[in-house]
Formats: C-alpha cells, sequence, structure tokens
C-alpha cells in the first residue's frame, strides 16, 4: 500500500514537472480520516452502532450466563440427568455461537453500508468544491509525501460537510 501511494506520488510529480500543462494548477489536499472521523453523521452512527453493539453484548452476557448456571449444576446431578443436562448445554452453546456470528455480521454489515454512504457523501462535499473554488485536483493526504499547510482545506471541507448534514 506505501508502495503504491509513493509510486503514485512519484507519477503526478513527474507529469506536473515535465511542464506538460500550460496552465498553472491549483492543486489542495485533505486530510480524509480527519474529514471521516470529525464528519457529525459519522458521530451519530458511532453512537448507534455503540448502542447495538452494547444490546448485543447484553444478550451474549445472558446466554453466557445461562450457561455458566447449567455447567454449575451438572455435579449437584445423578448421571443420567447430568447427560440430559450436557445437551441442553450443548444446545445452549451452539444457539449462543450462531447468535454471535448472526449479530457480529449484522453489525459489520451496517458498519461498512454506512462507511461506504459517508465516505460517497464527503467525495460529493469535496468534488462540488473543487468545481466551485476551481480546483484542478484535490488528494487524499496519504498519497503526499509533503504538503504545504497552505494547501490543506481538510477545515474549509469539514466546515461544508458538516454544514450539509441535516439531521
Amino acid at each position: 500500500m506505501k508502495v503504491r501511494n509513493l509510486l503514485l506520488a512519484a507519477v503526478v510529480a513527474l507529469i506536473f514537472s515535465t511542464g506538460a500543462y500550460a496552465k498553472e494548477l491549483k492543486m489542495a489536499y485533505v486530510d480524509l480520516s480527519r474529514l471521516f472521523d470529525n464528519y457529525q453523521k459519522t458521530k451519530e452512527y458511532d453512537g448507534v452502532l455503540q448502542k447495538e453493539g452494547d444490546a448485543y453484548q447484553k444478550e451474549r452476557d445472558v446466554m453466557i450466563g445461562k450457561i455458566k448456571d447449567s455447567q454449575a449444576k451438572m455435579a449437584l446431578l445423578k448421571e443420567d440427568e447430568q447427560q440430559k443436562l450436557q445437551v441442553e448445554i450443548d444446545k445452549q452453546k451452539s444457539e449462543m455461537i450462531e447468535f454471535d456470528k448472526q449479530k457480529r455480521t449484522e453489525i459489520a454489515k451496517k458498519r461498512d453500508e454506512k462507511v461506504r454512504e459517508i465516505l460517497l457523501e464527503i467525495e460529493k462535499i469535496v468534488s462540488e468544491m473543487a468545481k466551485k473554488e476551481g480546483y484542478d485536483y484535490i488528494l487524499n493526504d496519504r498519497v503526499l509525501i509533503y504538503g504545504d499547510q497552505n494547501q490543506n482545506i481538510t477545515e474549509q471541507v469539514l466546515k461544508a460537510l458538516n454544514d450539509s448534514y441535516k439531521k
């Protein structure tokens, strides 16, 4: 990944240094991680996911508690009753494993969908700002080896992004 970014940066630098472009290029860059993390929609959705994760954890803890209670009773029972209880414990374990798998998949899917949605919104705002302000290129700071802070428009994009977000 780092090699690809360095290669991309080198190609961009080579293209711009060849003088192939007659006009002065207007370029800027943004800190995509900062935009994503500080976007109000991201913060709100993180809270939603946290609540879902907490609810899932509570349900899981209840299931684990039932399994532990059943296991604690094992020593007090006769052998034939222990076997019946062991079958029930195995059933509870498999239900818990299936529940765990389903909920983790569900939460991950929701998270991935929201991340995709948020990144598309960021891309849209950046594109609109580029057109409005006359930028030829706006780069992600991860492809830069060096960027002049005067060319960093992260704060302007973040403000536009949060302003456009309607609750």
